[in-house]
C-alpha cells in the first residue's frame, strides 16, 4: 500500500527532468504555525520521497518576507500598526532580540528544523529582489505588462485599468509597499503614486519593490526550476492564484508550472488560525508535548485536502493512543485490527519516521503516564517505570526488562515522554484529569458508614490477597460494593475522597495497584 506522497513521488519520476525542485514558502506575517508550515512538512516528505527512488531532488523554502504587513500578529502591542502595509523585511523586531520583524519569527520555525529531520535550503524574498535575481523577470513583466493584464482580466469581473504594471514600488515617503501605484516605466525607472500623496520615481535594480503576487509566483517557479510545490487550499481555488500563475508561468515566462499539491487548513479547536488573534499552534509548541515524529504522523496520515481539526486539550490523549498503537504496529509489537490496517498503519509510520534506521523507541504509552506520574507527584523515572511495569504496560521487546535494562537512549526516550507528559499537564489537561495523591494527611472529608464499611473490607481484601491485574481487581471490588449496597460511583468516590481528596480520579483498580500497597491499606481505613 503505498502513500499518497509516495504515489506523487512516483509521478514525479516520470517527467523528464534532470533535479527535482520541490519549492515550499510561507509568509512571514507573525507566528509559523502547523497550519500554514505545512508546506515545509510536504515538500520536504516528497524531497525525501524522490530521493528514495533515486532521483537528484532538493527542497526549497522561500520566505515572502518583502510582503506588506496587512495585520498586527498577536501578541504585538497595537502600537504596530505603524507599520501596516510596510514590507516585513523593513520592520523592527518587536522584542529587540533579533535583527528585524522577519527574523524574529522565523528563528522558531528555523530552531526546530532538525528536530523535525527537515532538510531545506531557505530563501529570502527580501534577498532575491536585492541581489536581482528577479530582475529579469521584472524586466519581461514589464514588457509583456499588456499580455500579463490580459491574462487577469480574464479571471477578473472588472478589468484592470489601462495604465496597471505589474510591479509595486515601496513609497520613498511613507514606506508601504501595498498603497503604490506603478503607472509608466522607462528601461529600470518606475514611476509611481501612493495613497500617500507622494509621487516618485524608483529604480528596479535597487530592489525597492516587488511584482505582484501571482506574477511573482509565476517568476520564481522558473528561477529555481520548480517541479512540484504544495501550497494552501486559497490558491487552489478555480480562477485563483495556481490557475492565473501557471498561465503566466507558460505564456509569459515559458515555463511549465510545477506539480500542484493542494492542501486544507488546519482548524485549532474548531477555529480557523489566525496569527493576528493568536490563534494557533508551532511545530515548537507540538515538541513540548509530543515526539516530532507524531506531527508528521498527525500531517500526513490522511490526504491534504481532507479537513483536519487539532485540539491539544482533551483529545489530545485519544490522538497520542493512536500514534502510540500505529507505532507498535510498525515495530511489530502490536497487532493490526486487520492486515488491511497493519499496511496502511506501516504505510504511514514510515512517512512520519524522522530516520528510517531507528530503532524500537521506549515509549510507554503517553495516556497511562498521565496518572503514573501524578502518582509518583514528581519526575522520578525508576518510580514510574516501575508503575508502568507493574501494569502490564509494556510492549512484549520490554516486557522483561528493568528499569537498570533500558540503554541510554531509551531512558532518554523516556525521560522525553515523561517532559512530554508533565508540559501537557501543566498547559492543556482539562482540570478533571488532574490530581495529587495525598500522602501526607488524610482528607477531612467525612464519608457515611457504608462507604467507610466498603473501603475497610477492599483493605482486609487488598491486604490479604495479591492481585496479578488490574482486572481481577476491578472484579473483587464490584463484589464487596454490590454487598454493600453501594453504587460504583459512591465507592469509587470514596476511595478518591481518601487518597486524592476529591471526588474524582483515574481508573480506580490501576490506580490502588500502583500505589504503596501499606499507604492503601492504611489509608483505606482511615489509618494515616
Amino acid at each position: 500500500m503505498k502513500h499518497w506522497i509516495e504515489r506523487i513521488a512516483d509521478e514525479l519520476n516520470e517527467m523528464d527532468v534532470e533535479k527535482h525542485v520541490i519549492a515550499s514558502g510561507t509568509s512571514i506575517s507573525g507566528s509559523i504555525h502547523i497550519g500554514n508550515s505545512c508546506d515545509v512538512f510536504i515538500a520536504n516528505a516528497i524531497g525525501k520521497a524522490l530521493r528514495e527512488l533515486g532521483n537528484d531532488a532538493e527542497t526549497i523554502w522561500i520566505a515572502d518576507d518583502h510582503d506588506p504587513l496587512r495585520k498586527v500578529p498577536y501578541p504585538l502591542p497595537e502600537s504596530y500598526d505603524q507599520y501596516l502595509g510596510m514590507p516585513y523585511s523593513m520592520i523592527p523586531c518587536p522584542e529587540g532580540c533579533c535583527k528585524n520583524f522577519v527574523e524574529h519569527f522565523e528563528k522558531p520555525l528555523f530552531n526546530v528544523l532538525d528536530d523535525y529531520g527537515i532538510e531545506i535550503i531557505p530563501k529570502s524574498g527580501f534577498e532575491m529582489y536585492k541581489d536581482g535575481s528577479y530582475l529579469e523577470s521584472i524586466r519581461i513583466s514589464l514588457e509583456k505588462h499588456n499580455e500579463i493584464k490580459a491574462i487577469f482580466d480574464q479571471y477578473r469581473r472588472e478589468p484592470l485599468a489601462d495604465h496597471w504594471l505589474p510591479y509595486n514600488p515601496i513609497c520613498d515617503e511613507c514606506g508601504r509597499v501595498n498603497t503604490t501605484e506603478a503607472y509608466d516605466y522607462d528601461g529600470d525607472i518606475i514611476k509611481y503614486r501612493c495613497e500617500c500623496g507622494h509621487e516618485g520615481e524608483m529604480d528596479i535594480k535597487s530592489g525597492n519593490g516587488k511584482l505582484t503576487w501571482r506574477v511573482e509566483w509565476a517568476a520564481r517557479w522558473k528561477i529555481f526550476g520548480t517541479t512540484c510545490e504544495p501550497f494552501g487550499k486559497d490558491h487552489a481555488a478555480a480562477g485563483g492564484s495556481y490557475d492565473v500563475s501557471s498561465v503566466i508561468s507558460e505564456e509569459i515566462f515559458d515555463y511549465p508550472a510545477p506539480y500542484p499539491v493542494p492542501y486544507e487548513w488546519i482548524t485549532l479547536d474548531g477555529e480557523a488560525m489566525s496569527k493576528s488573534h493568536g490563534v494557533f499552534f508551532t511545530p515548537e509548541q507540538w515538541l513540548e508535548i509530543g515526539p516530532a515524529e507524531s506531527l508528521n504522523y498527525y500531517l500526513f496520515r490522511s490526504k491534504p485536502m481532507k479537513s483536519k481539526d487539532f485540539s491539544p486539550k482533551m483529545p489530545w490523549l485519544d490522538f497520542m493512543d493512536t500514534f502510540d498503537r500505529v507505532e507498535k504496529v510498525f515495530y511489530g509489537e502490536e497487532e493490526a485490527p486487520s492486515e488491511k490496517e497493519g499496511r496502511k498503519f506501516k504505510s504511514i509510520y514510515k512517512m512520519a519516521q524522522i530516520n528510517p534506521d531507528s530503532p524500537l523507541p521506549f515509549r510507554p504509552p503517553f495516556r497511562f503516564l498521565v496518572n503514573a506520574y501524578q502518582i509518583v507527584g514528581e519526575k522520578d523515572l525508576e518510580k514510574i517505570f516501575a508503575i508502568v511495569k507493574k501494569n502490564s504496560q509494556l510492549t512484549k521487546s520490554f516486557a522483561d526488562k528493568e528499569f537498570e535494562d533500558l540503554s541510554e537512549l531509551e531512558v532518554s526516550q523516556f525521560s522525553e515522554r515523561v517532559d512530554n507528559v508533565i508540559a501537557w499537564l501543566e498547559k492543556y489537561a482539562p482540570k478533571f484529569v488532574k490530581f495529587q495523591v495525598q500522602y501526607d494527611s488524610i482528607p477531612n472529608l467525612p464519608l457515611p458508614d457504608d462507604q467507610i464499611a466498603f473501603l475497610k473490607d477492599l483493605a482486609d481484601l487488598m491486604e490479604e490477597k495479591e492481585f496479578s491485574s488490574a482486572e481481577e481487581l476491578h472484579d473483587s471490588m464490584y463484589e464487596i460494593l454490590e454487598s454493600h449496597g453501594l453504587k460504583p460511583q459512591k465507592a469509587f468516590q470514596a476511595i478518591y475522597k481518601m487518597i486524592l481528596g476529591q471526588k474524582q480520579g483515574p481508573r480506580a483498580a490501576s490506580f490502588l495497584l500502583s500505589l504503596d500497597k501499606d499507604f492503601v491499606v492504611k489509608r483505606l481505613r482511615q489509618e494515616a
